[in-house]
């Protein structure tokens, strides 16, 4: 195998504000662009081309990847004029592949990081004799996602978009992103409107006697769709939690980019990472968060896992807990902000303006 598709055309809408100006496969975590992860994983796993199928800010990727050579790949870019879907994105970029029709091909959704053991899917697909072969995991709640049940040899019997009632619940395996697809069988997707891989390429290829072959791997995975979860995964790379060759630094505690001043008395935890030109100020504690490229965090501020955009400002002793604060944003200093709130791109917030306690 050495050919992959990548789809990174999502515009990233529960990720807002952190995807107003950045594609969230360009969003940093751990230092670099969450897609380097991918790029770099493939790689290591024996891919050397690839194809992003991109539309959300497409114009970002390129300059940043060039041809791919920087990381030993072949990159091709596709750019889809109109949103096309998970099926569609593939079948889109299809005349960029070079594989044979039995050859496989590898698919990654481009907000999954994952510990996937991608030549063990590999050999699984062609082991199996499958169409189309699917990463699996098990998940606690299965309710948000596609369950997809097997037989005794792996085989897929059905897929359940989101079931809610107990009844529905069949099994905790769900769709964990990450395909290979026999080339031939992408030539059997529709052209030129939306396909869901999900709701309409899978279930057809199920009706029609296709093999379809279900590969359960439970090593670490997280869809960062959220930025609650965008932050975990930051982390959780940082902490050699979730593995990456592309993480720029040794796993630990945090990871501080070269150009970055951190005060001698901050203290840095929990997989935080410390962006380029970023300033952390005296007594400034920071946990389990990522603080981007120029952002400021004064004296004895207290960041808790949240995000904090490209050139924002956390003022003085203001307490931040779940918090995103989107690029060039200005929290004055004793804001106390937490549980999700999200602060807009170049918003300001007075000193002391919003507490979630006293001022005393």
């Amino acid at each position: 195998m050495t050919e992959a598709i990548l789809l990174v055309g999502g515009k990233g809408t529960r990720l807002r504000p952190l995807t107003v100006h950045t594609p969230k496969p360009m969003v940093p975590a751990a230092g670099v662009p969450f897609l380097t992860h991918q790029l770099a994983r493939a790689r290591a796993a024996g891919v050397d081309h690839i194809v992003l199928a991109t539309s959300y800010l497409a114009e970002v990727f390129e300059p940043y990847f060039g041809d791919g050579s920087a990381l030993g790949l072949h990159i091709e870019y596709v750019t889809e004029t109109e949103p096309l879907g998970t099926g569609g994105a593939i079948r889109n970029v299809a005349p960029r592949l070079r594989s044979g029709p039995d050859d496989p091909v590898l698919i990654f959704n481009g907000d999954i990081l994952t510990g996937l053991d991608i030549r063990a899917l590999v050999t699984t697909h062609e082991e199996s004799g499958a169409d189309v072969s699917l990463h699996l995991t098990k998940v606690d709640d299965p309710r948000a996602y596609g369950l997809v049940p097997t037989d005794a040899t792996g085989r897929v019997q059905a897929f359940l978009e989101k079931p809610q009632t107990p009844e529905e619940i069949v099994t905790d395996q769900i769709n964990a992103g990450a395909y290979v697809f026999r080339r031939s069988v992408i030539d059997t997707i529709p052209t030129g409107r939306p396909v869901s891989v999900e709701r309409e390429t899978f279930p057809d290829l199920l009706a029609s006697g296709a093999h379809l072959q279900g590969m359960v791997d439970s090593t670490y995975w997280l869809d960062l769709g959220t930025p609650q979860a965008f932050v975990r995964g930051s982390a959780d790379l940082v902490l050699g939690r979730a593995p990456s060759p592309a993480v720029p630094g040794r796993c630990g505690e945090s990871l501080v980019l070269p150009t970055a001043t951190v005060a001698q008395d901050a203290k840095l935890t929990a997989g935080t990472v410390i962006g380029e030109h970023a300033v952390i100020g005296e007594g400034a504690r920071v946990a389990g968060s990522t603080v981007l490229a120029g952002a400021v965090i004064a004296p004895n501020a207290v960041v808790t896992d949240s995000l904090i955009g490209a050139g924002a400002k956390v003022g003085a002793r203001t307490v931040l807990a779940g918090a995103v604060i989107g690029d060039g944003a200005d929290v004055g200093a004793d804001n106390e902000l937490r549980d999700g709130v999200r602060v807009w791109c170049g918003a300001g917030l007075p000193a002391g303006a919003v507490r979630f306690s006293s001022d005393q």
